[in-house]
C-alpha cells in the first residue's frame, strides 16, 4: 500500500468515525461554548491512528464497519477530551495547527469541553448493545475502563517528575510512563477492541499487548522527535514545545544522564522554570546540547529496535489471516506510524 493509498484510507475511516460522533453531538443548546466546539474540534482533523486501528483490526478478524464504528467513534472522543486537557496541563499553545482550545477560549470552557467529550463517549459505547449485544458491549466497557484508568495514572507520572523537577531517570521509567500514558490507548486497546468485536469475542486480546508496546513507544518516540523538527503546520503542534514545556522525554532523559557541568547545571535550573517563563532561545539551547550529547541519533535507534520488534508481532499476530485491504491497512500503518517524517 502506498502512502497515498494509506492516508486515503486513515481519511476515509476518520471521516465515517466524525460522521458518527456529528450524529450523537446534541443539536440543542448550549451550542456556541460548548456544542460548536465539540464539533469544530472534532473536525480539526488528526492522523485518525486509533479509531482506524480498531475498525481495520475488526474487519481483519471478519468484522464489519458497523459493528465497529461506535467503538471508533468513543476512541476518537475520549482522545480528543485528552488532548484538550493535556494541553492545559502542560500550557501548550498549538495543537492541529491551531491554537490549543483554552488559549482561544480560556481554561473553564477548555476543560468543560473535554468533560463533555468524555461524557458524550458513553453514549456510542451504549449504543454497541443493539450492534453487538450485551456480553461484547460488556468487554468493550471493560477495555475502555482500563484504558482511560491507565492514560491517567500515565499521566500523574509524568506530570508528577515535571512538579518535582525529577532528573535522574533511566529508560525504564520512561517506558513505563509510556506504556500507560501512550502504548495502552493509542495501540494496544484500539486491536484488542477490534479484535474482541471481529472475532465474536473468541480471541485472547491479551496476544496484542506486546505488539502494542513496541509499537506505542516506537511511536511516541517519533512524535517526541518530530516536535523537534518539524514544521507546525505539517506537524499540527508547537515546534520545541515538548523542550518549553520541561517534557521528559526519551530525548531529554538520555540528554540529562549524559552531560556535566555547567551544562547540566543549566538545563536543571531551565526545568525549575514555569512554562511562561521560558524563552525560544533558551530552547533552542537545550536543542544544541542534544545534537552535542546525541541524544536525539539515540533516541532514534532505541525507535528503530522497538519499530522492528512490533513489525515482528505484526507478522506473529496476522500472518494466519486471510489478505484482506484491512489487513494490508494495518501493516501500512505500523511503518507509517514509527517511521512518519511529516
Amino acid at each position: 500500500m502506498t502512502e497515498a493509498d494509506l492516508k486515503s484510507a486513515l481519511a476515509d475511516y476518520q471521516r465515517k468515525t466524525l460522521e458518527q460522533i456529528r450524529s450523537i453531538i446534541p443539536s440543542r443548546e448550549p451550542r456556541k461554548y460548548l456544542y460548536n466546539l465539540i464539533s469544530e474540534y472534532s473536525s480539526r482533523g488528526g492522523k485518525g491512528f486509533r479509531p482506524s486501528l480498531c475498525i481495520a483490526t475488526c474487519r481483519a478478524f471478519g468484522g464489519t464497519l458497523r459493528e465497529s464504528i461506535s467503538s471508533a467513534a468513543a476512541l476518537e472522543l475520549f482522545h480528543n477530551a485528552f488532548l484538550i486537557h493535556d494541553d492545559i496541563e502542560d500550557g501548550s499553545y498549538f495543537r492541529r495547527t491551531k491554537a490549543a482550545l483554552h488559549r482561544d477560549y480560556g481554561v473553564p470552557i477548555a476543560i468543560n469541553v473535554g468533560d463533555a467529550m468524555n461524557v458524550l463517549s458513553i453514549k456510542p459505547l451504549m449504543e454497541n448493545l443493539k450492534k453487538i449485544g450485551p456480553e461484547l458491549t460488556y468487554s468493550v466497557f471493560s477495555e475502555v475502563e482500563h484504558m482511560v484508568r491507565q492514560s491517567v495514572e500515565g499521566q500523574a507520572i509524568e506530570l508528577g517528575w515535571r512538579r518535582d523537577n525529577e532528573t535522574e531517570l533511566s529508560d525504564s521509567d520512561y517506558f513505563r510512563m509510556t506504556m500507560k500514558k501512550t502504548c495502552w490507548y493509542t495501540c494496544i486497546h484500539p486491536m484488542r477492541i477490534g479484535a474482541i468485536i471481529g472475532t465474536g469475542g473468541k480471541v485472547n486480546p491479551d496476544i496484542f499487548n506486546r505488539f502494542g508496546y513496541f509499537m506505542g513507544i516506537a511511536f511516541q518516540i517519533q512524535d517526541d522527535l518530530l516536535n523537534l523538527k518539524a514544521d507546525k503546520e505539517q506537524y499540527g503542534k508547537e515546534v520545541g514545545g515538548d523542550i518549553l514545556e520541561g517534557k521528559r522525554t526519551l530525548i531529554l532523559i538520555h540528554l540529562l544522564r549524559n552531560c556535566s557541568g555547567n551544562d547540566k547545571r543549566f538545563i536543571r535550573d531551565f526545568l525549575l522554570e514555569d512554562r511562561e517563563d521560558h524563552t525560544v532561545e533558551d530552547g533552542y539551547r537545550i536543542m544544541e546540547l542534544m545534537l552535542k550529547y546525541e541524544s536525539m541519533e539515540y533516541s532514534r535507534k532505541v525507535a528503530k529496535t522497538l519499530a522492528g520488534a512490533s513489525l515482528k508481532e505484526f507478522y506473529r499476530l496476522f500472518s494466519h489471516l486471510p489478505e484482506s485491504k484491512d489487513k494490508h491497512l494495518l501493516r501500512s500503518i505500523i511503518l507509517y506510524m514509527i517511521n512518519r517524517d511529516y
